[in-house]
């Protein structure tokens, strides 16, 4: 599903495109194109939908625009494999029309003909997806069947079969539950975050059954829910149900994820096993905000008023989950105001500070200012006053024929600009397109200063909202929005561009969600202007300089948060909570600041989740798979970037499809998972092996050359000494470049860090460490490590531990390398295998 999310301004020396020239590559040969992992030839790809197998073919739908590299006119494409393995793209399957786009949903196959669609000897299989109608953004649920193994398709004349007038019901899941000779669905209340059951025996007339949540993490839409039994530990007699619910955003690892449930289904009512209530670790208590006042700690501005609030203010949502009476609250006066809290400066003594956090979410950015200021002396470019765009030139419809005043109708509400007038393409909302063009001019001083708000989609995407500087008809810098309606205060160093001839042009060609751009006041400087925090947070101050930051999730709910404090035990240091922001959710909650011994666990700690990295998405499983196997894939994206990411002609991956297990993990039953089998078909060979080796505080090439390479199968064993950290790095080379794949032993967590794996800066919510709590087993941790060209996806343990990510390095990095930090580490045994491509 589709889903506008608040992301940060990307800004970049050039365009992030590619090293090399994709559009000119052979297809599925382009620089970033998956080996292994299933890629439509051209256009985006999103959702897997409709996985079913039948006579002998797994069939993968997914959402697929039919037109373009960016979301838009949702369909399903169509693919089918023998193996899992080895697919095959086939021909559009359900099209978008001018009626409704094709939203996510599953496919069975009705062999009682129940429907009438087909016939006994040749029943029809039937397709349920949400219509996703343009007039009224209203959705229900609707059939399309096929006779022809899927080649063809038909939609029915009586849709929708289930409506209940929301703009929020969506992606259902289908299958046959024998103990009531009835079709089970199940789908979501995406905003309510809530999953609906229904039964029917026909497939056109449903019943409701029950619903289940809100539960677990909540901090974004509910989508693509899938239920499904497995026997425990493999044992028949011991079966539990597990309901997967993908969530946008609000993620173990930001943005979107795929979280479960376990428990039980009695054919009308899933119920989740309890895992009573949380108790945070003790330890203490640092403010609780239960005086009168703030005591000790000092405020600045007027957002947290002149003491603790006892809860929700004037024109506030209902505000919940603090400890007694009274919490930090920065809604004094609304949205608008803004300010800081700071504790005295204190001895760090403690291992962890843990406090609860809501409000909203607008992270610290490093290299940001508190206040504005006034702008640096310079040269105006444009300052889009006077009711006209001068001697700019315009092409298409979004600019209109003079700039905004303001806010448009429909919008946000605009903020940020100066003066009268500024350019803003929502001039008849997202759906106008054009180009906005300076005459010639000479840079003559160091920097282009500007600001810039609107849509996130960078020049080098298919579909740009972008600010660009053309020097000899080429694109140099670039700049785009952030997803808000307040413009930030942005700037490019030009100094290696002195004395050359250039102009400055406004792209918008996207339609779709945050389609267009917010501009003003572009200038000439010698002086840098520096971008403004926009935060709402709670940082650790140390030695002025903040070190630890946490903010909300867009929620008035507090939940819990904690900061490691061991890196800087015997420091000084303070507390200080931060709104900096005026725009929606520009507010900040906090309560409980405790010093302990160990971390608390937010919510989304305490969720299950298919997988901890930021690459898996709207997960859902395959029906009728032979000898009764549970076999999942998800879309290897995130919505944060999705739209952003540096491929092209195609955007957008599945993952590889995984076995799933339930297992007992450390006491506890774990949905597990692991690639299928048949993916060692593309082995290559015998496998390059090592072992029997001591790794102490260094980094070694793994093997040797026999081990590099761009797509590979990795299997490592390790046991434990004294190194702090330990793994291996894959896709190593010049320039630093590396995916570092390790086990920290402090935290007893699986992480994979991809911050210098290559092309991260098209978007700053990419580069980052994703985690996984993994405890060793026996002293020893086991990793699966699947390397392609755009991807890694790694299994820890038995499959409790999984984190999936994207990366994109550049072809030449293909080292591999085993490391351990702050100690030594004895590798067992390691073998790689080189990956051939599914369609040699």
């Amino acid at each position: 599903m589709f889903a506008a999310v608040a992301t940060l301004c990307v800004l970049s020396a050039a365009p992030p495109a590619p090293r090399a020239a994709a559009a000119d590559a052979p297809p599925y040969s382009e620089i970033y194109r998956p080996q292994f992992h299933f890629t439509p030839e051209k256009n985006w790809m999103n959702d897997p939908n409709g996985l079913l197998y039948y006579k002998g073919e797994y069939h993968l739908f997914y959402q697929y625009n039919p037109n373009g590299n960016a979301w838009g006119d949702m369909s399903w494409g169509h693919a089918v494999s023998t193996d899992l393995v080895h697919w095959k793209e086939l021909p559009l399957a359900l099209s978008h029309d001018d009626r409704e786009m094709v939203f996510s949903g599953s496919a069975v196959v009705d062999a009682a003909n129940i429907t009438g669609f087909g016939t006994k000897k040749n029943p029809p299989m039937v397709a349920i997806y949400t219509s996703a109608y343009k007039d009224g953004g209203e959705q229900a649920q609707s059939l399309a069947y096929s006779t022809d193994r899927g080649r063809t398709w038909t939609k029915y004349q009586g849709n929708p079969v289930l409506g209940i007038g929301s703009r929020e019901f969506r992606d259902p899941k289908v299958q046959w539950y024998a103990p009531t000779k009835s079709w089970l669905m199940t789908v979501s209340l995406s905003t309510e975050h809530k999953v609906r059951f229904y039964s029917s025996r026909n497939l056109k007339d449903w019943e409701l059954l029950s619903e289940f949540g809100p539960a677990g993490a909540t901090g974004g839409v509910w989508e693509c829910p899938d239920l499904f039994p497995l026997a425990v530990d493999g044992d028949p007699d011991h079966v539990k149900w597990v309901l997967v619910v993908n969530i946008n955003p609000g993620g173990i690892a930001g943005g979107s994820a795929a979280q479960y449930f376990i428990g039980d289904f009695d054919g009308k009512r899933f119920t989740a096993e309890d895992k009573g209530v949380y108790t945070p670790p003790a330890g203490t208590v640092v403010q609780d905000f239960e005086g009168a006042d703030f005591g000790t700690w000092t405020a600045t501005g007027t957002a947290f008023g002149d003491g603790p609030a006892a809860g929700t203010l004037a024109g506030q949502g209902a505000v919940d989950g603090f400890d007694g009476k009274g919490l930090a609250n920065s809604f004094h006066s609304g949205d608008g105001a803004t300010g800081t809290l700071t504790s005295p400066e204190f001895t760090v003594d403690s291992r962890y500070l843990n406090f609860k956090i809501g409000g909203g979410r607008h992270p610290h950015e490093p290299g940001t200012v508190p206040e504005p200021g006034p702008l640096p002396a310079g040269t105006v470019l444009a300052d889009f006053e006077g009711g006209s765009y001068g001697e700019w030139t315009t092409t298409g419809e979004a600019f209109g024929t003079a700039p905004a005043t303001g806010t448009l109708p429909g919008q946000q509400q605009l903020s940020g600009w100066l003066g009268d007038g500024l350019v803003n393409t929502f001039l008849n909302g997202d759906s106008t397109t054009g180009t906005l063009t300076s005459p010639e001019f000479t840079i003559d001083k160091n920097h282009i200063n500007f600001l810039i708000g609107g849509g996130n989609h960078p020049a080098d995407a298919a579909d740009p909202t972008a600010l660009e500087l053309v020097v000899d008809g080429r694109v140099v810098r670039s700049a785009t929005g952030r997803d808000t309606e307040t413009l930030a205060r942005a700037s490019w160093d030009v100094s290696d561009l002195a004395g050359k001839k250039a102009r400055i042009r406004i792209v918008d060609d996207n339609t779709g969600g945050w389609g267009h751009l917010d501009v003003d006041h572009i200038m000439l400087s010698d002086t840098e202007v520096l971008p403004v925090s926009q935060e709402t947070s709670v940082n650790l101050l140390v030695d002025g300089r903040t070190v630890r930051s946490a903010t909300g999730s867009d929620s008035e709910t507090l939940d819990w948060a904690s900061f490691d404090l061991r890196p800087y035990a015997g420091k000084k240091a303070r507390i200080q909570l931060v709104d900096r922001n005026t725009a929606g959710w520009g507010h900040i909650l906090a309560d409980r600041f405790t010093a302990a011994d160990a971390p608390a666990e937010s919510v989304l700690q305490r969720a299950d989740w298919a997988d901890y990295g930021k690459d898996y998405y709207a997960a859902v499983s395959w029906e009728n798979a032979p000898g009764g196997k549970r076999r999942m894939i998800g879309w290897m994206n995130n919505w944060d970037y999705g739209g952003a990411v540096p491929t092209s002609p195609w955007r957008g991956a599945q993952s590889v499809p995984r076995e799933m297990a339930l297992r007992t993990v450390d006491g506890r039953i774990r949905l597990t998972s692991k690639p299928v089998k048949s993916l060692e078909s593309l082995r290559q060979g015998s496998p390059a092996t090592a072992g029997g080796v001591t790794v102490k505080s260094a980094t070694n090439p793994l093997i040797g050359p026999a081990a590099q390479g761009r797509a590979l199968d990795i299997e490592a064993a390790f046991s434990l000494k004294d190194a702090e950290r330990f793994g291996l790095k894959v896709r190593t080379g010049a320039g630093g470049e590396e995916t570092v794949i390790g086990y920290d032993t402090t935290t007893q967590e699986l992480y994979v860090d991809r911050t210098r794996s290559g092309a991260v800066d098209f978007n700053s919510s990419f580069p980052g460490v994703q985690r996984a709590p993994l405890r060793a087993q026996n002293g020893k941790v086991k990793l699966r490590i699947l390397v392609d060209w755009s991807s890694v996806e790694v299994f820890g343990g038995s499959g409790e531990a999984v984190i999936t990510d994207q990366i994109f390095p550049d072809p030449a990095a293909h080292g591999v390398q085993v490391f351990a930090e702050n100690g030594s580490v004895k590798l067992d045994q390691a073998r790689v295998w080189h990956l051939a491509s599914f369609r040699d």
